[in-house]
């Protein structure tokens, strides 16, 4: 058996370029992987897949990423066996904080290597793409730029070591209705857009943008509320994490992390997280 952490993730920069014809989004997104995880535990077993998620709020079979990314594993390979695999959350769903990407490629590694490492890492990205857009930027394992519908992916520059205060109020977020709300015109037009450069510490929470937080707070005028709350208490910058719904406050300091999420636990009826740049 072996154990593994699946982290979380904020976009601590997210712009949407276009439309394409095929109805998703071409984006350019800043990734960056934090100290919130889910556990997971991996076991061989003689054939199948069989999974625990013991909260009991969850799938354990093809409805479940995890369940899918396992089963496309042994799928590529001659005589794989099978898996016994527990997952155990903490990261809320549908926060935008990519948990069940992170949970399917942490699958996908763990699987890999205990069946004998068959898959190199572009096997591994190209069964993550076809998962889910976020899940080769969890097998890459570093701050990334993602572009296209996140798939492809730059390594960034090193992030400065930063605290997060993580608010997730607990309601959800339907993706594909605030992409239809940004109402982007179908558009074959090529793409000019240059990475913003992050230089000094202060560079990275003034770099701090999310195209789609707008119609997010729109739909919930409440995360205006909480991106106030997080500046109040001391971040350098607040945002939005993905489609949302969770709101982050950028701090420098553990310290300061830990009071404003002390003070927002004692106020606010929203889960709150406090986590580290990995």
């Amino acid at each position: 058996m072996i154990t593994r952490l699946s982290p979380a993730k904020v976009n601590l920069h997210l712009k949407v370029l276009r439309k394409r014809p095929d109805g998703y989004h071409d984006l350019a997104t800043l990734m960056q992987r934090v100290s919130l995880y889910d556990d997971m535990s991996f076991t061989r077993r003689p054939d199948g897949v069989s999974l625990h998620c013991p909260d009991g709020t969850l799938p354990e079979d093809g409805a479940n990423i995890v369940w899918r990314a396992a089963a496309a594993l042994l799928a590529h390979v001659p005589d794989p066996g099978g898996m016994d695999i527990t997952l155990k959350k903490r990261i809320p769903l549908a926060a935008g904080l990519g948990g069940g990407s992170s949970n399917a490629a942490t699958t996908l590694l763990a699987v890999n290597e205990l069946i004998g490492s068959p898959c190199n890492l572009q096997e591994l990205l190209h069964i993550g793409a076809t998962l889910g857009a976020d899940v080769p930027f969890f097998i890459f394992g570093q701050t990334a730029w993602a572009f296209g519908i996140g798939d492809r992916l730059k390594a960034a520059p090193e992030v400065p070591r930063f605290w997060f205060v993580l608010v997730n109020p607990g309601f959800a977020l339907s993706t594909k209705i605030v992409y239809e709300k940004l109402n982007f015109r179908l558009t074959n037009r090529s793409i000019n857009y240059s990475i913003p450069r992050f230089c000094e510490a202060g560079d990275w929470a003034a770099g701090l943008y999310n195209d789609l937080e707008k119609v997010s707070i729109r739909l919930h005028p409440e995360l205006a509320d909480v991106k106030g709350h997080l500046l109040d208490l001391g971040a350098a910058g607040a945002l939005m994490s993905g489609s949302g719904p969770t709101v982050f406050g950028l701090f420098a300091t553990e310290d300061g992390a830990e009071t404003a999420a002390a003070a927002l636990k004692r106020t606010s009826p929203y889960s709150v997280f406090v986590a580290r740049t990995l």
